[in-house]
């Protein structure tokens, strides 16, 4: 296992009926921005209870955070919050707010272009806005750690960031608020917390062995509350997608051990430049990225075959591609396509994405810096 430090600040606070907390969580005398998506947290009665929780401080809302944060639409809550002089943000959505949130965290008191938080990955930040969550929407585990992913429209540029500065100082988990998601969100969250997992564990032995049982237990309680999603999904498959959604990104999984990212450093330029569901360029991502680099990941790719799968027999080549496709499979019976063609990509398509690739930096991908523009282009050829 690799030295590591691991720090995580975030509160959770779990369970039905927690938004009333926000009560003792929030300062009594903060000035408040709530932060949201579209109506879906008005409808269902969420933001009202958000704001009978928050009583008497003074709340601004900003509505309108798209699924894929846009750098265009966050500018405008950076505006607001300078103007009216807030000093405590609230997130009440899924990934997407939190992840605008800590963009707006950060930017708000940013000396100079705001841009340059992406474009440094998050090094020129030196502070931010307190801020905590309401979780309507588990998938990306933004919930409890430092990293955002923003898209700016005028360039179509996707770009992540990490800070210390943007971990929530709480978030609130509460199953219920996933009862109103229509099931094609909580199959994203599926996928998008399963393939989370598999970039912290489906890489080299590293000695690791606690984190690597930790993940498995993870991937094994997805594949089992998956099947669940499509119909009415239980108390205990709701609060068990909520919490393993959040700790499959909270940074503990991946504390010591060598991580790759690849599939979505690619993804993400594929929902820059069509808009598709991050978590559905994921599942057409992943199965191409493991079979391009079987040879790279080839001892995890067995223990992953073994212990996720049950797979043991057979020959090694045969395991590892039962395993590969076992995982397709897996993605394919909750109804998320794993074909690129499959989501109306032209192949013309490519030459774009690996230029977009270069344009961003994203030159030297994956857990041994081997993926290169030229294994890139490999990877999205066979995603077709």
């Amino acid at each position: 296992m690799q030295s590591f430090e691991f720090y995580n600040p975030t509160r959770i606070v779990f369970g039905p009926g927690t938004v009333p907390r926000l009560d003792d969580l929030v300062p009594a005398e903060a000035r408040v921005l709530v932060l949201l998506g579209g109506s879906s947290a008005r409808k269902n009665g969420t933001l009202e209870e958000v704001r009978t929780a928050l009583g008497a401080r003074e709340v601004v809302l900003f509505e309108g955070i798209e699924p894929n944060p846009t750098y265009e639409t966050l500018m405008r809550a950076v505006t607001l919050v300078r103007e009216r002089g807030i000093d405590f943000l609230l997130a009440v959505g899924g990934g997407s707010v939190i992840d605008g949130t800590k963009f707006v965290a950060a930017a708000a008191l940013f000396d100079g272009d705001p841009w340059t938080i992406l474009e440094s990955f998050g090094q020129a930040v030196t502070k931010a806005l307190p801020f905590g969550c309401v979780l309507t929407l588990p998938a990306t585990g933004s919930e409890m750690n430092n990293g955002a992913v923003i898209t700016r429209r005028e360039t179509v540029a996707k770009l992540p960031f990490l800070s210390p500065h943007v971990f929530p100082r709480f978030s609130i988990l509460d199953p219920d608020k996933t009862r109103t998601l229509p099931v094609r969100q909580l199959v994203n969250g599926v996928v998008d917390a399963f393939v989370h997992v598999i970039e912290q564990y489906l890489t080299f032995p590293a000695g690791a062995v606690l984190q690597d049982r930790f993940a498995e237990g993870l991937l094994q309680t997805l594949i089992g509350i998956g099947p669940d999603m499509p119909g009415d999904p239980g108390d205990d498959a709701r609060g068990a997608l909520m919490w393993a959604a959040t700790l499959a990104l909270n940074g503990l999984i991946g504390a010591g051990a060598p991580q790759d990212w690849s599939t979505h450093m690619i993804g993400h330029e594929l929902t820059a430049l069509r808009g598709i569901d991050h978590a559905r360029t994921l599942a057409a991502i992943l199965p191409a990225n493991l079979r391009v680099r079987r040879d790279a990941k080839r001892a995890k790719l067995l223990q992953y075959a073994a212990r996720v799968w049950g797979i043991t027999d057979g020959p090694e080549d045969r395991r590892i591609d039962l395993a590969i496709e076992r995982t397709r499979a897996f993605f394919e019976s909750l109804g998320v396509e794993t074909r690129l063609s499959s989501l109306g990509v032209p192949a013309s398509d490519i030459d774009v994405l690996v230029g977009q690739l270069e344009a961003h930096g994203m030159t030297a991908l994956g857990e041994s810096h081997d993926v290169t523009p030229a294994l890139s282009r490999q990877i999205l050829e066979t995603a077709f």
